[in-house]
């Protein structure tokens, strides 16, 4: 049976259509005062929060998309989970409420030690104004002005070329707005003064599969699954990588286990598990990831050719190859 992909492009950027400001709502389970970030998954986005003593944290005047929450505690590490906030999940109040049960991975602790208790020499030697920069950058893209935020991300890197967060960020900005190319350069930068780095190696990864490299981009994302294994995005990304490259076993187990991780998350695993059972003649369970993702994303872009690709499906005559 064949099986019209779903482009790539769409795969990693399908973004909801503009809406009116949401509020995101959330609980920490169990209860746990931590630092909440909030990041765009499609956009740039960035904003911080500390959640109460009861675990409860917000965020208000949000544009209508996918974000990835992040919570991270000094001694138990960090867990990221992907959120929708869209209308379809908000009530009449437009505010969304989640709760995110805080599960990391077994290495956290030690990565969160690790963090809280070293400094490196390369941290210690940036400008502290850069580190000034980088933090109004974040403030910039929290009041939806990533413009500002590269010219202030710039300035940081021409203070401190070995910033390796601020090229990091840099490089998140630019492929949010669909120059690759210039993403690719920023990751790369960032590498090249930390290349232990797990942040901009899962991301130039990801960088390379957009941009059609994919032998390109298989070590990078073989390291990032290696380093965190227990990572929702480099799973994701290494069974896209499997994928693309022709490799239909392995490309299944790594995108099944990024859905047990983070079943919503923004780079749509269902989509590809999809294209992998309908290429093997199995309808039912391509139909059956489709309509996962329907009910996760109900707002997304994609969904009109998701519905026609599960009419499609349904329609097909009898298995064959």
């Amino acid at each position: 049976m064949r099986f019209a992909l779903i482009c790539f492009a769409v795969l990693v950027a399908a973004d909801p259509a503009a809406d009116p400001a949401l509020e995101l709502r959330g609980r920490i389970d169990p209860p746990l005062r931590a630092a909440v970030a909030l990041y765009g998954s499609t956009h740039p986005f960035q904003k911080h929060v500390l959640s109460n003593a009861k675990g409860r944290f917000r965020f208000k005047n949000l544009p209508a998309g996918t974000y990835t929450v992040s919570i991270f505690h000094p001694r138990r590490g960090e867990f990221r989970r992907t959120v929708e906030v869209t209308p379809s999940f908000a009530g009449r109040n437009g505010q969304v409420e989640i709760t995110i049960p805080f599960e990391p991975s077994k290495g956290e602790p030690e990565r969160a030690l690790a963090r809280t208790n070293t400094v490196g020499a390369r941290v210690l030697s940036i400008d502290p104004k850069a580190a000034n920069l980088l933090a109004a950058a974040q403030n910039m893209l929290a009041k939806d002005q990533p413009g500002d935020a590269v010219a202030d991300l710039r300035k940081a890197v021409e203070l401190s070329p070995q910033f390796v967060e601020a090229w990091n960020l840099l490089g998140t900005i630019s492929y949010h707005r669909g120059d690759y190319e210039q993403a690719e350069r920023d990751f790369r930068s960032a590498l090249e003064h930390d290349d232990d780095a797990f942040e901009p190696t899962v991301n130039l990864g990801g960088t390379l599969l957009s941009l059609g490299r994919h032998q390109d981009a298989l070590p990078y994302n073989q390291y990032a699954v290696l380093a965190r294994p227990e990572s929702a995005l480099a799973n994701s990304q290494m069974g896209m990588n499997h994928f693309f490259l022709g490799e239909p076993a392995r490309a299944l187990d790594y995108l099944e286990k990024a859905k047990r991780l983070d079943p919503s998350h923004f780079s749509h695993p269902q989509l590809i598990l999809a294209q992998l059972h309908a290429q093997q003649g199995r309808a039912p369970e391509a139909i059956k990831e489709l309509e996962d993702f329907l009910r996760r994303h109900p707002d997304s872009t994609s969904v009109d050719q998701v519905l026609q690709s599960i009419e499609n499906l349904r329609n097909a005559p009898g298995d064959r190859p």
